[in-house]
């Protein structure tokens, strides 16, 4: 751990943040860092991540440590590294300069958690120190219940808007992703694979000193959600989707999408979907304010992807009642966005305590299913939207849907759009006190502007 800083700013943030969950909680609370994973022998091992609800309170990615926050104060659990340690992986910080650095309280070697973890509440990690009075403590509370879920729904509640510190962090974050993602553009004359092209993505992140915030998706495959594939050739005729984000160092992250051509220019029909989906990103960014529930936003979308289709011929009927009946889902079936934060679906581990409103449940509709988000907006709140256009055969072929649908989607008509397999455009949107700020405003989404990056 080698760690640089601002640790005056650091401190403040982290003792604001344990202050307010004093006011929400009143009783202990452990959280674990988590550990690595090995790759197959153990010195050999994947990228260590720290929990990022540990990274919140604690504010810097340690590894095999543990804080318990109590009545605004914060105890540090972690062991010093092993004089032989030194060897391979140098000098690294002792216990007290991390604590100082974090503005610990006090700080124990990790056995002291032991006496004090029992009647803590927690949320669970899966990569854990394998020490048994840990490993007893996480299987008794898989399931948040008691003060675990009492536990989460507070961390949701003060993780759900931003503070400066992490506003700061995640327009970092989100510059590096709008460098990423204008390499990735210019790369693609001269790219013959998708392979190519997310390399060149993926060097602006790693040469800015951050990792991806999640699989890269760099995929002439669009119609393929979360495609981590990248061997396909590139073609003239393709059109290359591009869902790459960055990772700040303590966690934040970027997430954002564009589809361009790969020869540079849209074909006609791949033009007219291409301004349909645009058209919807543009709208739900400009309702996005506080109290606007975000579910009307992912509505608005979907009503404006229905109008842009009849428009084309591939509809038939009014698109509120298309709407209605779930017929935009069969070519826009995700939902319009989710909150963005320390994770990429922010606080997704604890399932829909984080983005559904309290008594707010999952619809069943196929057209609302997949909504991550479900409550009203409010400032300083960060969340994606990125509309969508997509032909999956699964959907599109299954014999209870087209007879489901088969007076409302023009199918011949919509053969004559077979080039265009996916198409999603997504940016990252910070609510404030009277509007909104795109962060990732500065990667074009206009076609002429993105053809000319592809040109250069």
């Amino acid at each position: 751990m080698h760690f640089a800083s601002s640790a005056t700013s650091l401190v403040g943030t982290l003792r604001d943040r344990r202050q307010k969950l004093a006011k929400l909680v009143n009783f202990p609370v452990v959280l674990w860092s988590g550990a690595t994973i090995s790759r197959n022998f153990a010195a050999n091992t994947f990228p260590f991540r720290a929990s990022s609800h540990f990274l919140y309170f604690a504010g810097l990615p340690l590894e095999n440590a543990a804080i318990r926050l109590e009545d605004g104060k914060l105890q540090l659990f972690m062991d010093d590294a092993p004089d032989s340690s030194t060897l391979w992986h140098g000098e690294t910080a002792k216990r007290e300069e991390v604590a100082e650095i974090i503005g610990a309280d006090v700080a124990y070697p990790l056995t002291g958690l032991k006496f004090n973890v029992y009647k803590s509440a927690t949320i669970p990690v899966q990569n854990i120190v394998t020490r048994e009075w840990q490993s007893k403590l996480l299987q008794r509370k898989a399931s948040l219940e008691g003060i675990d879920f009492k536990l989460a729904k507070a961390i949701a509640q003060l993780r759900l808007t931003h503070d400066d510190a992490a506003i700061e962090e995640l327009k970092k974050a989100a510059a590096v992703t709008v460098k990423a993602h204008k390499a990735g553009m210019t790369a693609t004359k001269n790219a013959k694979s998708e392979a190519e092209v997310r390399a060149a993505m993926e060097q602006v992140i790693i040469a800015n000193n951050m990792s991806c915030a999640y699989s890269s998706i760099v995929t002439v495959r669009g119609e393929v959600l979360h495609n981590n594939h990248y061997d396909n050739l590139l073609q003239p005729g393709d059109l290359l989707l591009a869902d790459v984000g960055a990772e700040t160092s303590t966690g934040w992250a970027a997430d954002v999408t564009r589809t361009w051509a790969v020869s540079g220019k849209f074909s006609s029909t791949q033009q007219d979907i291409y301004d349909v989906v645009l058209a919807a990103h543009d709208a739900c960014i400009a309702k996005i304010c506080p109290s606007v529930e975000y579910q009307d936003i992912h509505l608005l979308a979907a009503t404006i992807i229905a109008q842009g289709l009849v428009d084309l011929g591939i509809l038939r009927g009014i698109p509120e009642d298309l709407v209605a009946m779930d017929a935009h889902a069969l070519f826009f079936p995700h939902g319009v966005g989710h909150l963005l934060g320390l994770d990429v679906h922010d606080m997704e581990d604890l399932g829909d305590i984080a983005g559904y409103e309290e008594g707010r449940t999952r619809s069943d509709r196929f057209g609302l299913c997949y909504l991550r988000l479900n409550r009203p907006l409010r400032a300083k709140m960060l969340v994606t939207i990125e509309p969508g256009f997509y032909q999956v055969p699964a959907v599109l072929n299954n014999p209870d849907t087209r007879a489901k649908y088969q007076d409302v989607v023009k199918w011949e008509q919509l053969a004559k759009f077979a080039d265009v397999r996916g198409i999603r455009i997504e940016d990252d949107v910070l609510v404030t006190e009277n509007g909104s700020e795109v962060l990732t405003e500065a990667l074009p989404t206009s076609e002429d502007a993105i053809a000319n990056l592809v040109n250069e």
